[in-house]
């Protein structure tokens, strides 16, 4: 069963130990593996999770990815965060400390 977080903006969040994040050339993406399996995530997904190093805040991932896909931050931040909340409830990533 997922829980839901609420993201905070000025949180700042790392892909869980558990899980590894990288490319993947058979699969011709990012993926997360994990002992039970493989999660294949399409360029936007990876582009979140790699921003996800435990120095960049909410705020920080949202800024980059306005830049990077010349979009309004409102329209990034909605799936930024629907994403992290997401992630953080499948175990994919968790809160820096």
């Amino acid at each position: 069963m997922l829980t839901s977080q609420r993201v905070e903006l000025a949180a700042s969040y790392v892909i869980n130990p558990t899980f590894l994040f990288r490319w993947e050339e058979s699969q011709d993406a990012h993926v997360l593996l994990y002992p039970e399996g493989i999660v294949k995530l399409n360029d936007t997904s990876a582009s979140i999770l790699a921003l996800c190093d435990g120095s960049a805040t909410v705020n920080d991932l949202i800024a980059e990815l306005e830049t990077r896909y010349d979009a309004e931050r409102e329209v990034i931040a909605q799936g930024v965060i629907q994403f992290l909340e997401v992630s953080h409830a499948k175990g994919w990533i968790r809160v820096a400390s």
